[in-house]
């Protein structure tokens, strides 16, 4: 009577294992704000509250020349928006729910539900208000025009990745080391404000200033995408496989940190924190 239904089959497994991450995905999008529309509206205007400033500045500055020749908004949402999903899937992912969490007391619950929901709901999230704020962009200011919008959403798929990889890392970290984790993880995200490379053009800096950002697979995401939204531009400087290969080493990295930890923890280390 009280045992856990199990699936017979490995196909009902699957959908079981699909169904937890729906639900909880749902919850993790619902924790932010208990109104998915109102979470949704904050979500846009922080995207176009940078936007905004990030286009103010520049104009202050008299920097919109040295952007690319093409819609300046488009150059500044191709890094912005790139910029906050990458951060806000560290975050995510930091953020989510370990082996010591009460919610592993469910079965068949674990880390990896957690943490695919957390990179999901912020995939979901970013997307959704990068769709509604290029829509109304087009509608109320002029039309887009976009190169290649398959190739520059998938940098944005690449900026998800890099993220979710690296706060993987610092989960595993988390419960050994929490207060680096945390400190770790806030200068990582201000450091990005500049390090992504979101306010200039790879093409045009000079050598001595790239090395300050090449080593950032936000950067090559960043600058790649550019190169897919725009027709004009051809990024030398930065590559699509750098990311993929960091995120991916990342990954299992993280992977084999969390799996040990998830063997070794103990619902005493949390206590009194």
């Amino acid at each position: 009577m009280f045992q856990p239904t199990r699936p017979k089959t490995a196909v009902g497994g699957l959908f079981q294992i699909l169904g937890l991450i729906f639900h909880a995905t749902v919850r993790n999008l619902r924790m932010a704000h208990g109104n998915a529309v109102i979470g949704l509206l904050m979500n846009i205007m922080q995207a176009a509250v940078f936007v905004l400033a990030f286009y103010i500045m520049f104009a202050v500055l008299g920097l919109r020349g040295s952007a690319l020749r093409g819609d300046f908004v488009v150059y500044l949402m191709s890094g912005i928006f790139l910029y906050l999903t990458h951060i806000k899937s560290v975050g995510a992912i930091v953020g989510a729910e370990g082996s010591t969490s009460a919610m592993m007391l469910h079965a068949p619950m674990n880390t990896m539900i957690t943490i695919t929901s957390a990179a999901l709901g912020v995939l979901y999230m970013q997307t959704l208000s990068m769709v509604v704020i290029l829509f109304v962009y087009h509608a109320a200011f002029g039309p887009i025009t976009i190169h290649d919008p398959v190739g520059a959403y998938g940098m944005f798929l690449l900026a998800w990745l890099s993220g979710v990889a690296v706060g993987l890392v610092l989960l595993a970290l988390k419960p050994w080391l929490p207060g680096f984790v945390d400190m770790a993880k806030m200068i990582y995200q201000r450091m990005n404000m500049i390090a992504s490379g979101k306010m200039f053009v790879a093409n045009t800096m000079p050598g001595y200033v790239l090395a300050f950002f090449d080593w950032n697979p936000l950067f090559h995401t960043i600058d790649q995408a550019r190169g897919f939204a725009f027709i004009n531009y051809n990024p030398h400087f930065s590559s699509i496989s750098y990311p993929i290969y960091v995120s991916l080493a990342l990954i299992m990295i993280g992977l084999m940190g969390e799996f040990y930890t998830r063997k070794y923890a103990s619902k005493s280390w949390m206590a009194g924190r």
